[in-house]
């Protein structure tokens, strides 16, 4: 992980350039409560590998409560939010969803959900009818994109997807970022939303010019959008040039109408501030050109617009 002193000469660099005044929509987070759900991987780490990729998490094996997280977006202009699916495990996932419209009438916050509906079982399309009954429901994420997305359940809830006015959260790494391309391409009336810029898994030259690739190919479907987050669960001591040609070729990919900003929050706060993550984002723009409008487009418009809030 990054010292201290380095995030901090990092933040003083950044704080010269951005502009603050600019809203930002935070388009990735979750909330979790270890007294409400199972969340297995928060309870027991050791038993699902997440060490290896996330390193010690300790510090997120505690609740993550609404109001932590709003104080955690002080500073960054924060004007709405959006809430993904925290692998609660639920017995019944409605009860999340459910949990997070009450916490959304309370505080104003969040202003969307993506909520969990295994989208390869039998009874998705009925599980999908109770989750729009909040709402702030905009989307639905399962744990990975399926190996057989010609699977007859999965395209029957997929397509129900249309009926219920609900995104598709491309939960995807290369490898499955053509068949999120072919699905997207085969439904075009849905949204499909790439999460965590196709959550690329090593950072190694080839890699990336495989990502590069990738990300590319899933672009040319123009249902889909990207959301550029999670960057640092990979990239554990990352900076802002090591995250910039990540960023970049997102939105040179998916042009500034069609890519957002999130954090991944609580989770990447194991590698950064909130206020350091946000600021990055607003740098690496910045730097790169964009006029003040296509940052709004890429800060805060394109989120509201995709995730209609």
């Amino acid at each position: 992980m990054a010292s201290a002193t380095y995030r901090h000469s990092d933040e003083n660099r950044m704080a010269t350039i951005v502009d603050r005044t600019i809203p930002f929509i935070e388009t990735h987070h979750h909330l979790w409560e270890l007294d409400r759900f199972p969340y297995e991987w928060l309870r027991d780490p050791g038993t699902v590998g997440h060490n290896e990729r996330l390193g010690d998490y300790k510090m997120l094996r505690t609740d993550w409560g609404i109001e932590r997280l709003l104080k955690e977006f002080y500073g960054s202009n924060v004007i709405k939010s959006v809430h993904v699916e925290g692998d609660s495990r639920a017995a019944d996932p409605v009860a999340e969803t459910a949990w997070l419209q009450a916490i959304a009438d309370r505080y104003g916050f969040p202003h969307a959900i993506v909520v969990f509906c295994d989208l390869q079982r039998d009874g998705a399309e009925q599980q999908l009818a109770r989750h729009v009954e909040s709402k702030n429901t905009r989307g639905v994420r399962i744990r990975e994109h399926p190996d057989d997305p010609d699977a007859p359940a999965f395209r029957r809830a997929y397509a129900a997807l249309e009926r219920y006015n609900l995104s598709y959260e491309l939960n995807a790494s290369p490898g499955k970022l053509i068949s999120g391309r072919d699905v997207a391409n085969a439904y075009p009336r849905i949204q499909m939303i790439l999460g965590h810029a196709g959550f690329p898994l090593e950072r190694t030259r080839e890699y990336f010019a495989r990502w590069r690739r990738e990300i590319s190919a899933l672009a040319e479907a123009r249902n889909v959008a990207c959301k550029i987050s999670g960057l640092g669960m990979v990239d554990h001591d990352w900076t802002v040039e090591s995250i910039r040609p990540w960023v970049l070729h997102c939105i040179e990919a998916f042009g500034v109408d069609r890519a957002m900003f999130g954090t991944n929050w609580p989770v990447d706060v194991l590698y950064s501030t909130y206020l350091r993550q946000i600021d990055a984002y607003r740098s690496i723009l910045t730097t790169a050109g964009f006029s003040r409008e296509d940052q709004e487009k890429l800060l805060f418009r394109n989120a509201e617009r995709f995730y209609r809030i």
